[in-house]
């Protein structure tokens, strides 16, 4: 593969809503991947393309415009800077918000104390909100999502430092 073509796949990869991608033509192999956790592994990395020498080919790439995913600076955490806690995650995949209104203050943020069964976040899912208590007793040492975005089944939302 071309140097230019990987540099095209790679900008339709992160322009798109895909959040993985496996190609295999030949010896040549790449996965890329925009997950927080990826095929089965416990922690939180960014992967990084497996790129072998190989015959050059031609890829087309697709034509159409892929719907562009709003991706947040915030969102790509480097492994080091995860703050180790009991994590609160969501019990359903929707719409995270933070705040119990527009104009009011967030439930709770970096800091703040917590207690179990105290409301944290409401998840929207089909038009019903959805108020997400905290199973346990402590600080809030991280808010890991933002207002406003979607999250996924068992995705984490804070993460408490117990005590």
């Amino acid at each position: 593969m071309e140097q230019q073509e990987l540099k095209d796949l790679l900008t339709l990869f992160s322009e798109s809503n895909l959040t993985e991608f496996n190609l295999k033509e030949g010896s040549f192999e790449l996965y890329l991947n925009k997950n927080n956790v990826s095929r089965g592994q416990a922690v939180s990395v960014v992967p990084q393309p497996t790129i072998e020498a190989s015959t050059p080919s031609v890829i087309e790439a697709p034509k159409a415009s892929l719907p562009v995913a709003q991706e947040k600076a915030s969102e790509v955490v480097p492994a080091a800077s995860v703050v180790a806690g009991t994590e609160i995650v969501s019990p359903l995949v929707g719409v995270v918000y933070l705040k119990p209104a527009p104009d009011q203050p967030n439930f709770k943020s970096v800091g703040d104390r917590v207690t179990k069964g105290e409301v944290v976040c409401i998840v929207e899912a089909m038009k019903v909100m959805n108020e997400i208590t905290s199973d346990v007793t402590g600080e809030i040492v991280a808010v890991v999502v933002e207002n406003e975005d979607v999250v996924e089944y068992n995705q984490p939302l804070f993460r408490v430092k117990e005590g």
